[in-house]
């Protein structure tokens, strides 16, 4: 750099003007100017933030020696913003001369002394280890100990880990930053120190260096606190029950042996009732895994004084816990108990639990239970349970009233009941008054399919009530058609069109329909109800029969709109080429729901005619028909594409 150069910066640092200081700040930093320093510094104490700022990052980017051996003196300053400044800057720049700031370790004034102990832990070096060390050990100032402590907390070299064990022995404030340097620096040397600390440090102290030890996590820990816990007042025993579980993983527990882990279960109950929620949960935790006597009565105890909404983590791990210790006899007594909330959790439990005895339990403490309750014990009893239980379920249905109960004990003697010992439990239930209830009947005859539930749903065709004639149609269907075919040809005759339907559907359950069928169904395209009509455009519609597909086009021209819908859609889902110029005809409908269908129903065939034909109504004035066709004109385009 010239003269006049560094003149000029120079110059402008020694005007008064905060403007032009700035500008200086900003030459001297960008070239480096070393000559610049002491100005620069002096600038520190101006008053203008603006100042101050500039010359913090002129400073920083001259850095080394000299820039550190001119802040150092405002160190002293009685201006604590200037003080923090040049803290701020010495932290940043300390590296360059490490010396000149430990030796500042010996100033007598101990708040230069505890600046210093600061701004070394932020250098990142050690070679600032062994004075914060000796600060630690010797210093006669509690706070320089302290900060001593946490600066070699924040270098986190092993190298400091002899000397802040040591320091286990200082006063109380000093402790406290020991632990915290100790637990960041995570040295195996220290652990044996900290438990050493435990029986000469104050109940505070001890606290922490327990918790200090559960998150260092070294498992040399484990055996020395777990000596210590017969000797500890019961609220640091809480802590060093949640350390060793914390420590080991509560999946590892098993691995310390009986005789430790008989000494552990013995202090989980005293964990489960301590303040703190970590502990709590710790113990619980255990106590999934070491189980024991009384221990479901522990976890069941700690459950009921939740607030299942406030507390639902806290729920599902009690509920996880007790999964874990199984199927006990405390288990039972609290589901057959008073308490709402122990009754609920003890059977998530049994739900959740595989156990053979925990579906026993369900079923003896059924009736103990509301209706709610109920609901969902039978549906999971329905799932587990085995032909060997049945009785209970023909129990449930000979005594309940609440129909989803009722569906549920169906359900299962449905499935997995013996049929010559169930069917006469079953059948009155076809008529029951909730129609849910009939449903659930019908599906349990179905699924016992013997010669004598085909027998029933024969005779219910000659039944007076519409419903019941239904139901036996139904149920013919998924029997063999050729043995019922006298009686579903009957019921496509029947006077009620809701039966008519269904002997439609029974007849189309497989493709291809036989060719007889076949002729008994397209009758049907003729009858009087819409219903009766869309079922054999849906059953016709399971199949691509050509016969089947002219059926389907002929149905484009039914009087009633919802059949003409029903075979544009049938037509779509099948692709029918044969059908665009008929489904074009429709786009003229008067009915708006018949014209939509329509055009999803060509965007689904696809092809150059559709595609033509759609793009008038790309800007048709109803928005629900354009917006159809602009979806159909993208899917053709799509597929075109493909």
């Amino acid at each position: 750099m010239s003269d006049d150069n560094e003149k000029h910066i120079l110059s402008l640092l020694g005007e008064s003007d905060p403007e032009k200081v700035r500008e200086g700040a900003r030459l001297a930093g960008s070239t480096g100017l070393s000559s610049a320093i002491p100005e620069l510094v002096r600038h520190m104490s101006s008053p203008n933030i603006g100042v101050q700022e500039a010359v913090d990052r002129a400073l920083r980017k001259i850095g080394g020696p000299e820039v550190v051996h001119a802040a150092i003196p405002l160190l002293r300053s009685d201006d604590a913003p200037v003080r923090n400044l040049s803290m701020d800057l010495l932290r940043h720049l300390g590296n360059s001369d490490l010396p000149s700031l430990q030796s500042l370790l010996h100033d007598d004034d101990p708040d230069v002394r505890i600046f210093v102990a600061d701004i070394l832990g932020a250098t990142a070096s050690a070679l600032a280890v062994p004075s914060l060390c000796q600060a630690l050990l010797n210093d006669p100032e509690v706070n320089v100990r302290y900060q001593a402590a946490v600066s070699l907390g924040e270098l986190a070299f092993p190298e400091a880990a002899p000397c802040l064990n040591k320091a286990l022995d200082d006063e109380e404030w000093v402790q406290f930053s020991v632990i915290e340097a100790l637990i960041k620096i995570k040295d195996s040397s220290s652990i044996g120190a900290m438990v050493k600390a435990l029986g000469k440090s104050s109940e505070l102290v001890a606290s922490v260096i327990v918790d200090a030890l559960g998150e260092m996590g070294n498992i040399k820990a484990v055996p020395l606190l777990l000596k210590g816990l017969d000797k500890s007042p019961t609220p640091l025993g809480n802590k060093i029950v949640k350390a060793v579980v914390n420590i080991m993983g509560e999946h590892s527990l098993n691995l310390l042996g009986s005789k430790e882990c008989n000494r552990l279960r013995g202090y989980l109950p005293s964990a489960l009732e301590d303040e703190d929620p970590t502990t709590q949960q710790a113990a619980i935790k255990a106590l999934a895994v070491l189980g024991g006597p009384g221990a479901s009565s522990h976890v069941l105890r700690y459950a009921s004084r939740l607030d299942p909404e406030q507390d639902a983590d806290r729920v599902v791990d009690a509920i996880e816990a007790l999964i874990g210790i199984g199927a006990t006899p405390e288990l039972e007594a609290a589901l057959n108990g008073d308490n709402e909330l122990t009754g609920q959790i003890a059977m998530q439990v049994l739900l959740q639990t595989d156990e053979a005895k925990a579906l026993s339990m369900m079923m003896q403490g059924f009736w103990n239970h509301s209706r709610d309750m109920q609901r969902v014990m039978i549906l999971e009893l329905a799932g587990r349970a085995g032909r060997e239980d049945e009785d209970f379920f023909l129990d449930v249905l000979d005594r309940h009233q609440d129909g989803a109960v009722l569906r549920g004990a169906l359900l299962f003697l449905g499935r997995k009941g013996d049929p010559d010992l169930v069917l006469d439990k079953i059948l009155p239930f076809l008529e029951h008054p909730y129609n849910d209830v009939k449903e659930a009947a019908l599906e349990s005859c179905i699924a016992l399919h013997t010669p004598a539930v085909e027998a029933y749903f024969k005779e219910l065709l000659k039944h007076p009530d519409p419903v019941q004639r239904m139901i036996g149609a139904y149920g013919l269907g998924f029997f063999d058609i050729e043995n019922s075919i006298s009686e579903l040809t009957e019921a496509l005759n029947d006077d009620s069109p809701d039966v008519r339907k269904v002997a439609v559907e029974a007849f189309g359950r497989g493709c291809p329909i036989r060719e007889e069928y076949l002729e008994l169904i397209e009758v049907k395209l003729a009858d009087e109800s819409r219903e009766v009509r869309m079922a054999v455009f849906d059953t016709l519609g399971l199949c691509s029969d050509e016969r089947f597909i002219k059926s389907l086009i002929m149905g484009l021209d039914d009087v009633d709109p919802w059949v003409r819908v029903r075979c544009a859609e049938r037509l779509g889902e099948q692709k029918i080429t044969e059908a665009i110029a008929p489904l074009v005809g429709m786009l003229s409908d008067d009915n708006q729901l018949v014209v939509i269908k329509s055009i999803s129903a060509l965007g689904m065939i696809g092809g150059e005619a559709a595609f033509r034909a759609l793009l008038p109504f790309l800007e048709h004035e109803d928005r629900d028909v354009s917006e159809a066709a602009e979806e159909a004109a993208k899917l053709i385009h799509r597929q075109s594409g493909e």
